[in-house]
């Protein structure tokens, strides 16, 4: 698990990280709505200056092409007479043609009363005019907007987007030339339809925040993707360290446990060279004086050798030797083994299977340490085969990168996951008698040969070392 400390950072700058991204998200909403709110209020700022203008030449075409006539004529206005409504209308229509203007009306000045629209269904109709009429019967042009619809309205299904400006001016009665006066004969309406520019400001709006939706998404997966990775790194790193830890510590205790080792086994090895010296003197002064009796010095003479090879582990494990590297055969070292253990497989009942390649490319070894590696295997193999088996022993060359690779296998006991994890730990052994050295040495000395050694194993079925060592 990675400590605390060296998560907290980058805690820290994915916290930042993920929050400058909302942070972005929310002020790119804002922005989308200040720009259509600006877009609005230019449209409608725009669009009530065109209707003023339209609605002041609407007033001023009906006065002097309608009003003064009509008074003429007739003496008096009656728009109930087809004549003159079809007169007013007609100027109206006119006035408006290529226009985006949807409807104009005319309220009377006395009564809050359609005199005229062109919505046919309007004329005649009582307390329609609101505040923006009684506004313009006061002197005061004035415009408001009726709209409906949000970026939801532009799902399939959905109401659609409307938006209309209607505008109110005085009617004023114009002098000859054309300039108004303060008198005022009626309100005139003029209703602009804005729903396409309205529904184009609200299409602005959604691609806005739809872009901006898909960006951060793009964006939150991304930094997604990359926060996964760098944990994983961080972890990977976190353990690795940890690892490294352990190795340390242990390396420590070690080294500390070798020195005592050696120290003790130098002691050791001086005394008992000297036992066994005397056990053979004893055993061949026994075979004289006392016939029969000389197997309890051999006993002595066979136990003190067991000793000494134990010390002797001892100190190859307390003080490993650096290899003197020289070109070589690994092939001739392995068969110089098999040699010396010949007679061991033998009486042990093991059959020994040799495939080792031809031509093998020679490597930079030390012949000596090679050669008690091998032993080591070798052993352990056969140990592991107290009633017999198979032993097949191969090797080859691999080209790139170049290396001799040597595989040994046995048809053992075999061994569990925990027991494979622990076979190249120092002291560490399930059996009887044995420091749990050997494996550590082999693999001491196939590091130091810059080599890997590898082994499978399952319960039953056997064991296999891989060894590799590089061409160099």
């Amino acid at each position: 698990m990675p400590d605390a400390a060296g998560m907290k950072p980058f805690r820290l700058v994915k916290f930042f990280s993920f929050s400058g991204l909302v942070i972005f998200l929310v002020f790119t909403l804002v922005l989308s709505w200040l720009i259509s709110k600006h877009a609005k209020r230019v449209l409608l700022e725009r669009s009530e200056a065109y209707s003023l203008v339209v609605a002041e030449n609407i007033s001023h075409q009906v006065f002097q092409q309608f009003v003064l006539p009509t008074v003429v004529r007739y003496g008096k206005i009656a728009l109930r007479n087809p004549e003159q409504f079809k007169m007013l209308d007609t100027i109206v229509r006119n006035a408006t043609h290529g226009m985006r203007i949807e409807a104009v009306t005319i309220y009377d000045s006395m009564e809050n009363v359609v005199s005229y629209s062109t919505i046919a269904a309007r004329i005649g109709r009582e307390g329609e005019g609101g505040d923006e009429y009684k506004k313009a019967l006061a002197g005061e042009s004035n415009s408001t907007v009726a709209a409906s619809g949000t970026i939801f309205n532009l799902m399939p299904g959905s109401d659609p987007i409307s938006s209309q400006l209607l505008t109110f001016i005085p009617f004023r009665q114009y002098k000859p030339f054309g300039e108004n006066t303060d008198r005022v004969m009626g309100v005139i309406e003029v209703v602009q339809d804005l729903s396409e520019d309205f529904e184009a400001i609200v299409r602005l709006q959604a691609s806005i925040v739809f872009t901006s939706i898909l960006i951060m998404a793009a964006l939150f997966t991304v930094l997604g993707f990359l926060v996964v990775r760098a944990e994983r790194i961080i972890e990977a790193r976190a353990e690795e360290r940890q690892r490294l830890q352990q190795k340390l510590s242990q390396n420590k205790r070690l080294a500390t446990l070798g020195k005592m080792v050696a120290s003790v086994s130098h002691e050791i090895k001086n005394p008992l060279g000297i036992v066994r010296s005397t056990a053979d003197i004893l055993g061949k002064r026994l075979k004289v004086l006392a016939p029969g009796n000389e197997y309890l010095a051999n006993i002595i003479v066979d136990e003190t050798g067991r000793l000494d090879g134990i010390v002797r582990e001892f100190l190859d494990f307390a003080r490993p030797q650096m290899p003197r590297l020289v070109l070589g055969g690994v092939n001739e070292v392995v068969e110089k083994v098999l040699k010396f253990m010949e007679s061991e497989f033998a009486s042990s009942g093991i059959e020994v299977e040799c495939d080792l390649g031809k031509k093998m490319p020679q490597v930079r070894i030390d012949q000596d340490m090679l050669y008690r590696a091998f032993l080591n295997i070798f052993m352990n193999s056969a140990q592991a085969m107290p009633d017999g088996g198979k032993l097949t022993v191969s090797s080859s060359w691999r080209r790139n990168p170049p290396a001799v690779i040597v595989r040994v296998d046995d048809t053992g006991s075999g061994m569990s996951e925990e027991k494979k994890e622990h076979i190249f730990t120092p002291f560490y052994t399930d059996k009887n008698r044995g420091t749990g050295l050997g494996l550590a040495i082999v693999k001491n000395i196939i590091d130091s040969h810059q080599g890997v050694i590898e082994v499978e194993s399952k319960e039953g079925e056997g064991t296999g070392f891989t060894i590799t060592l590089p061409q160099t």
